[in-house]
């Protein structure tokens, strides 16, 4: 089943690396990713924090899974933050990808930033637990994103009951 996921980054720090990872779907069969990228984040970004905040709801209509792409200062973003809050609120699949070891346009690594599931604490079937225990979060290079981002997406809709 194709999914649409709505992808979430540092946009400053990691678009080059983040978009590895949303445009590895292009070298492959749409099926053999598993996704469709509902995001076009590009032009909200000099609009101002409400239509960024309004923006973020629109995008995430419709989707399935939020794909947190981890670089070293996600967990500090205000918008990947609320990005992970509604996913939470809305029931939607939730992994995280640690992009640090993908290239960017200048041939450098990044450095591993912190889980930012790690900030977050919600209850199910009456106990309390970190975000980090529920939801998956994998290295892109470490563990072959590039073939694996279709079952990733795919596990964490169903584990959302999606």
């Amino acid at each position: 089943m194709v999914r649409r996921i709505f992808p979430s980054f540092h946009y400053e720090n990691d678009l080059s690396r983040a978009n590895t990872v949303r445009n590895s779907w292009v070298t492959q069969d749409r099926s053999v990713a598993g996704f469709v990228d509902a995001a076009e984040w590009e032009e909200v970004k000099e609009d101002g924090d409400d239509a960024i905040e309004e923006w973020i709801d629109e995008q995430m209509k419709n989707t399935s899974v939020t794909v947190v792409m981890i670089g070293k200062d996600t967990h500090e973003r205000k918008w990947v933050n609320r990005e992970i809050e509604k996913s939470v609120e809305k029931g939607k699949g939730l992994l995280g990808i640690h992009i640090h070891n993908i290239k960017d346009l200048n041939g450098n690594y990044g450095t591993k930033g912190p889980n930012p599931f790690s900030s977050y604490r919600i209850t199910t079937d009456g106990a309390e637990m970190p975000l980090t225990q529920k939801y998956d979060t994998y290295d892109w290079v470490n563990d072959d994103g590039y073939n694996n981002l279709g079952d990733w997406v795919e596990d964490a809709a169903t584990n959302a009951g999606r």
